[in-house]
């Protein structure tokens, strides 16, 4: 091996996003948009873990799990949002390999924990309605618990193996890359390095990390809808159909956008394409979930107008203490 090649493999210390570079009007709208929807996301889950930690009435399985939901969906949008946000301002928008190494570990665990929290809440939504005699003895305190973890820990152990083998490649034929932030398909595409073992274990762990909760997930919502449908009691029929419709359509999102994403090919790979739905399972999906997950639930909606009528009154009350004081 030459010098010179071997120097070129070397001294990549910083890659470009020529996503941002390839954007030359609309940045400002662009802004306004991420900056809206981080926000969103942000308070919207933020509110809600508040809500259900200082709510007893809320502590049970179902919002256990939108609790670690909306932990989740903070932290995820979080490792791409912010960078973005100054990247759009930047001419030559960049990233250091380590921040890049940093993001891309953090993106792919978050994305397979995510997946595997929503099949966790599916399977206590199947228990809910299809055997709620058995509810109780199925979802107990230790099983959340075990499925919480569960969930959190393939997400991270999922991450180390890919930004593990996607950083052992050399990078020597460009920096550029055709993206908005760190993923493993556009690192591939630029490496000069045989990438057959990271395709490989992208396909195959894709499977177990996307497809396999995926299919559990779709499945239990089929057993959900199928119980509903059953149910002699139509008076709230619309309501619950409208609710798993509405989970199914995040469900398909998140679970569409990232299997595409991580098990394909990288020869597939496509600018626009990838980008989009980049922005889908990493800035749109974080956004939804709250307000498909949490703030449509009357028990949620009902718990937050009691925390800030409490708050209101907490503040009048010392408002008037100070006062004639």
């Amino acid at each position: 091996m030459s010098s010179a090649y071997a120097a070129n493999q070397t001294f990549v210390m910083e890659f470009i996003f020529l996503g941002f570079m390839n954007i030359k009007q609309g940045k400002s709208f662009l802004f306004i948009l991420f900056l809206i929807m981080y926000t969103i996301c942000f308070l919207g889950n933020s509110l809600m873990i508040i809500v259900v930690v200082l709510n007893q009435s809320l502590h049970s399985p179902m919002y256990f799990f939108l609790v670690n939901l909306s932990l989740l969906d903070i932290c995820y949008i979080s490792v791409t949002v912010p960078k973005m946000l100054v990247d759009l301002w930047v001419e030559s928008p960049s990233i250091s390999l380590m921040g890049c190494a940093a993001q891309l570990y953090f993106l792919v665990a978050l994305v397979g924990s995510e997946g595997f929290l929503l099949a966790s809440m599916a399977l206590d939504r199947y228990f809910a309605i299809c055997c709620p005699l058995g509810y109780a003895r199925f979802m107990n305190k230790y099983i959340c618990l075990q499925l919480a973890a569960i969930s959190w820990a393939c997400g991270f152990l999922n991450t180390c193996l890919h930004t593990t083998l996607t950083f052992r490649l050399s990078f020597c034929h460009s920096n550029g890359i055709s993206h908005f932030f760190c993923d493993i398909p556009p690192l591939l595409s630029i490496s000069c390095s045989d990438t057959s073992i990271n395709e490989l274990a992208l396909l195959t762990v894709g499977v177990f990390i996307g497809l396999s909760p995926f299919f559990f997930t779709l499945v239990s919502y089929a057993f959900i809808l199928h119980a509903i449908l059953s149910n002699q009691q139509k008076r709230h029929l619309h309501k619950a159909i409208s609710t798993c419709a509405s989970h199914l359509i995040i469900v398909i999102l998140f679970y569409g956008s990232s299997i595409f994403t991580y098990v394909r090919p990288t020869s597939s790979y496509s600018l626009e394409k990838d980008q989009l739905v980049g922005i889908l399972y990493s800035i749109l999906t974080p956004t939804l979930n709250p307000i498909i997950y949490s703030l449509r639930n009357k028990e949620v909606k009902m718990s937050m107008r009691k925390l800030i009528e409490n708050q209101i009154e907490k503040g009048m009350t010392s408002d008037l203490h100070n006062r004639y004081k």
